[in-house]
């Protein structure tokens, strides 16, 4: 097998993915990405908190990101509910995906936050406004959150 091959295969399970995933498969790319990342970070960070790195170790954090996917999972199935059954009363809902995507941001959020921290604890020097910002931006993605659930019980009061 040549290396076109491999680019062929690897083409084909990317676009496979995207279809399947839709509006939901760049957030899904970036939680495995940061999960992946945040795991080589955390093995590399790991003798500079004098952390011994053992099997049972790993396989709970290799867990904890399964747990992680199970989340996108369950605001996905949050979202069919909720589109179903608006549509069962009538009422359009202009999204497909809004709750398992907010909680794809909220989840690479705080895979930034942990990457940044074990960065930092390997030595390195981080920009100062980076971690503020990453903070930011994962209040902002709770908001969305609460405004989206407000706007869901306004809608079902609406309807009632």
């Amino acid at each position: 097998m040549n290396i076109n091959h491999i680019k062929i295969a690897f083409a084909a399970l990317l676009g496979f993915l995207s279809s399947l995933l839709g509006v939901l498969a760049l957030p899904v790319f970036l939680v495995v990405s940061c999960n992946i990342i945040d795991y080589i970070t955390g093995l590399m960070a790991s003798p500079y908190r004098s952390q011994d790195i053992n099997s049972y170790t790993s396989i709970r954090g290799i867990w904890k990101k399964v747990g992680m996917w199970l989340l996108i999972v369950v605001g996905a199935i949050i979202d069919q509910t909720l589109l179903y059954t608006s549509d069962m009363v009538g009422i359009r809902m202009p999204f497909t995906f809004l709750v398992a995507c907010i909680v794809a941001l909220w989840i690479i959020c705080n895979e930034v936050i942990s990457i940044l921290e074990n960065v930092k604890d390997m030595g390195v020097n981080i920009p100062g406004f980076l971690e503020p910002l990453v903070r930011h931006i994962k209040s902002q993605v709770e908001e969305m959150g609460e405004q989206q659930e407000r706007n869901v019980k306004k809608k079902h009061r609406e309807g009632e």
